[in-house]
């Protein structure tokens, strides 16, 4: 499959990672249509992009709202090669915090968006994906999961966002072996360091601090490399059941 031929849904598409896969895929020909809860940015982003994309709302937590926007976009790309899962929250907090042990409930809103809500578009997805006229070597798709160096190397504070970015890449491979009867990849990316509008919100020498730790290259990462490693992904068909790092052999410290 090449890029041009994708058929894209990307959750998260109005913001950060998940824009820049929309943009690269729109701006080659592709088509897509971005997920994600906030509206009006989401509205904005697909216009910006021009005829090639267009925007669901979406609350990646409810299997219902998912199950519908999979099939609006479906209906609106006349077909479905291709999803991209970007939605996603930090959840930052420590085990014992000043102010007491993490609540339980913080714990799930974080298992709920990160994991089951891949898990979700993903089931969704591939129930479309598996009608698809097959291609060369049988394919008829690709999910990608977001994961995160954090799923191997999780700082002080992440243990709720590690322990979901650890589990979207530890049912990347029985979701390959699964769907490989249906000739559907999954593929997990982790990034590293990733220049987002996050990363926006920190002064510029917190955000060169970030950058040095990196050793090479020594600087934040782009979120259009993010995009390119998906279209290569989407191009390889051998890439399949496996995690790849993008992070500039960062290995993350303790906090």
């Amino acid at each position: 499959m090449k890029i041009q031929e994708a058929r894209a849904v990307v959750t998260g598409g109005a913001s950060g990672l998940g824009h820049a896969v929309a943009r690269y895929i729109a701006e080659r020909g592709g088509k897509v249509v971005m997920l994600d809860v906030q509206d009006g940015p989401g509205r904005a982003a697909a216009a910006a992009l021009g005829a090639n994309a267009s925007f669901v709302r979406c609350d990646v937590t409810s299997e219902a709202e998912v199950d519908a926007a999979m099939n609006a976009a479906h209906a609106e790309l006349k077909g479905l090669n291709l999803l991209v899962n970007c939605a996603g929250v930090i959840g930052a907090g420590r085990v014992l915090g000043k102010n007491g042990p993490m609540a339980g409930e913080f714990f799930t809103k974080v298992i709920h968006i990160n994991l089951i809500g891949t898990f979700l578009c993903d089931k969704a997805a591939a129930a479309l994906m598996q009608n698809n006229p097959p291609g060369a070597d049988g394919e008829r798709g690709l999910l990608i999961h977001t994961s995160s160096v954090a799923a191997f190397e999780g700082q002080i504070g992440q243990a709720a966002y590690s322990a979901t970015k650890a589990a979207v890449a530890g049912m990347t491979l029985p979701i390959a072996r699964e769907l490989a009867r249906f000739g559907i990849r999954c593929v997990s990316i982790a990034p590293g360091i990733f220049h987002t509008p996050m990363m926006d919100g920190m002064p510029p020498e917190v955000q060169a601090s970030l950058g040095a730790q990196v050793p090479f290259p020594s600087r934040l990462g782009k979120p259009e490399e993010f995009a390119q490693l998906v279209a290569s992904v989407f191009e390889i068909p051998m890439l399949n059941g496996t995690t790849i790092r993008l992070d500039g052999a960062i290995r993350m410290q303790p906090k």
